[in-house]
């Protein structure tokens, strides 16, 4: 029988996530580290990406920060490049960095920000799925976890482009667990709520719209980086081991509510 330590025991592990340096992923990678695991710091900014690595490290995790933007393919290959020159193996891999330049109906979306929206969120998650897989494949052992969201399962008349990423995102990990699964590798998505991250900020610091969301929360409140962390690692750890090609929704239960 396995010890209740062991199923959320990380240690040995190598987990790169991307857009970690606040938010969801920072919460992430902050408790991987807790719980054992080697962590890899990524975002656009090389300065941000190290002050976050220096703040793990002063509680005893180990780090490696390197700077990437998701958009870049030969960037993608840096940071695999790079984590493996150093640990010489990926274990986990969390694609949490997405973007949404565009806040409106699709009627009216430029092709550019369909096209960024489509790229960054979907196209670029397969892109570093294909360049780790593999060498988890080798071992007969790994794990993929991508940050969908709850847009992904409702219709918006304002986020409409990036709700088709996040469903696609969603379908991604299904195939991804139907091709990979003989290699023992795992692959689901986390479908959050409106968590209070810098991301979206325009909605929670609206007093008018934080309302409005709260009432359709039947936890009475909206999510907080921390809550989304803690299901990462149960997804990540032994504890998750027959989980694969699923979506867990973690959005306080707006999305079975209903609301007059």
């Amino acid at each position: 029988m396995m010890q209740l330590h062991r199923l959320f025991d990380l240690s040995g592990k190598v987990a790169v996530i991307t857009g970690s340096t606040k938010g969801i992923g920072k919460a992430i990678a902050q408790v991987f580290a807790q719980a054992g695991a080697k962590v890899v710091i990524s975002s656009r900014k090389e300065d941000v990406c190290k002050a976050v690595a220096a703040e793990i490290n002063e509680g005893g995790g180990e780090v490696l920060a390197h700077a990437c933007n998701i958009s870049h393919k030969d960037q993608l290959q840096s940071l695999v490049n790079a984590t493996l020159d150093k640990w010489q193996q990926i274990d986990i891999l969390v694609c949490n960095a997405a973007v949404n330049p565009y806040y409106g109906p699709l009627s009216e979306i430029p092709d550019e920000a369909y096209d960024k929206i489509m790229s960054s969120n979907v196209k670029s998650n397969l892109w570093l799925c294909n360049m780790v897989l593999p060498q988890m494949a080798k071992r007969k052992d790994g794990v993929v976890i991508i940050v969908s969201s709850i847009a992904g399962l409702k219709g918006n008349d304002k986020l409409g482009a990036y709700g088709l990423s996040k469903a696609a995102d969603m379908q991604l990990v299904r195939n991804l667990a139907v091709e990979w699964g003989p290699a023992n590798i795992r692959c689901n998505c986390i479908a959050p709520g409106l968590v209070r991250t810098d991301f979206a900020r325009a909605l929670w610091e609206d007093p008018e719209a934080m309302a409005k969301a709260i009432a359709s929360y039947p936890i009475g409140r909206l999510g907080e980086p921390e809550d989304i962390a803690g299901a990462a690692v149960f997804l990540a750890a032994p504890a998750g081991n027959f989980i694969t090609g699923q979506t867990l929704v973690i959005d306080g239960g707006t999305t079975i509510g209903s609301y007059s």
